[in-house]
């Protein structure tokens, strides 16, 4: 696998899945952010009818407030308190009797008449910032299909090489994608960051000859399989049941198999770290869809192996 045509597409295939992340994130945060100001205008607009009303109100009785303040001593309950200006509150505490009312109503209405002012401003603000949150919204949403068909096509050209390269038995060499080690100060990590688990270890079913070896991550062909713990790469191997796989050793006597691969960036003898990105994922060999078939053996060879996952959950790790 290391000649130019399939170093190309692996290398295609893992720029457009990290620019599809990208623009997927973004677009997540876009939907969260245009939310946020839909609400907000949501919110400024009720409160800016609220206040008209009881501007209105207030104008054709002028003495309102000062009744109420004649008989509780307080601002009425209908008077939003926080969204008048302090002067006006002030004043309309300061008025127990009819004599002063007319101030007091002449105050209010004026603090309502700034509020409504401001409110006015804050929903224009917030209507103008969410339409062009939306529009936003709506580029990154045709960015990300244009990038999903882009990355769907680079997938299938780098299956077919994988297809090809699987059937020779041939294994061609590491891919070097030039990608950083993952930092992780976890010990132990799973082998695929999204997926859904699909056959479980033990299952049966005609597609196997035996008892289902590993657990399978149902993920798309080219997603990043990263080494589950630190170790040594003792197998890369093309051709057969399992496609094309990566068998890791560990400390304390483990081995951890990855299978039906679609491209291997790792070499036979390698050390690897936690996270380590060391394959592809693809559908090569005996599979019915595009997914990882992991495995925990206890011997690096096939029909040792253990349930995968209560051997990841004792060290951390849960699916």
């Amino acid at each position: 696998m290391g000649d130019g045509a399939d170093s190309s597409a692996a290398i295609r295939v893992a720029r457009l899945y990290d620019e599809a992340a990208v623009v997927a994130r973004q677009y997540e945060t876009g939907l969260r952010e245009a939310e946020k100001q839909r609400a907000r205008a949501r919110r400024d607009e009720r409160l800016l009818i609220r206040e008209r009303r009881l501007g209105a109100a207030l104008s054709k009785d002028p003495d309102l407030i000062a009744r109420a303040q004649y008989h509780q001593s307080v601002a009425p309950p209908y008077v939003p308190q926080t969204l008048l200006p302090d002067t006006a509150l002030k004043l309309m505490r300061s008025q127990h009797s009819l004599t002063g009312g007319d101030r007091a109503a002449a105050n209010a209405v004026v603090g309502i008449h700034r509020v409504e002012d401001r409110l006015a401003a804050d929903l224009a603000e917030a209507s103008a910032l969410s339409r062009r949150l939306q529009k936003r919204k709506a580029e990154l949403a045709d960015r990300r299909r244009i990038l999903q068909a882009k990355l769907e096509e680079a997938r299938q050209v780098l299956q077919r090489q994988a297809d090809a390269t699987a059937a020779t038995g041939s294994c061609r060499g590491a891919v070097h994608l030039g990608r950083p080690r993952q930092r992780t100060h976890r010990a132990w990590g799973a082998p695929v960051e999204s997926y859904r688990l699909s056959a479980p270890f033990g299952s049966g079913g005609g597609h196997w000859a035996h008892r289902h070896t590993g657990q399978d991550f149902a993920v798309p062909i080219g997603t990043p399989v990263r080494a589950v713990g630190a170790g040594k790469v003792v197998r890369v191997a093309c051709g057969g049941a399992f496609g094309i796989e990566v068998v890791i050793q560990h400390p304390g006597g483990y081995f951890t198999q990855y299978a039906h691969l679609a491209a291997v960036t790792v070499d036979q003898g390698e050390p690897v770290a936690t996270g380590q990105w060391i394959a592809q994922s693809g559908t090569t060999g005996n599979s019915t869809g595009p997914h990882l078939h992991f495995e925990v053996r206890v011997t690096p060879e096939w029909g040792s192996g253990i349930d995968p996952v209560p051997w990841l959950t004792a060290r951390g790790v849960r699916l």
